[in-house]
């Protein structure tokens, strides 16, 4: 029997995912290569999901992304540290999850 309703799918959700895990492992490791790297897979992982947004029609999600790809860019990264980044880290990871639930696509035939 087959639904009459969309089937929908959320590309977001393991991009999102991945960020939030990396965000909420970043403050162990606050200089360095890891340091780094974590930077390179947030600002990549925002893109992705900035790009899913947009895929979705769901352009504020896309601004966030955006900024959130800016903030943590490896190439001229911004220097920030203290409590206030470390907040700023567990905010991101709250809307990297947030929007991997909620940005979702109607599944296309293949």
């Amino acid at each position: 029997m087959t639904s009459s309703a969309p089937q929908m799918q959320r590309n977001a959700l393991a991009p999102g995912l991945l960020a939030a895990i990396a965000l909420f492992l970043s403050p162990l490791f606050t200089e360095g290569i890891v340091a780094t790297i974590i930077l390179f897979v947030v600002a990549i992982l925002a893109l992705i999901v900035a790009w899913f947004a947009l895929q979705a029609k769901q352009w504020w999600w896309t601004v966030v992304f955006v900024a959130v790809a800016v903030i943590w860019n490896p190439v001229y990264p911004f220097g920030f540290s203290g409590w206030v980044w470390t907040m700023a880290q567990f905010v991101a990871a709250l809307a990297f999850i947030t929007a991997g639930a909620l940005i979702k696509n109607e599944r296309q035939a293949v």
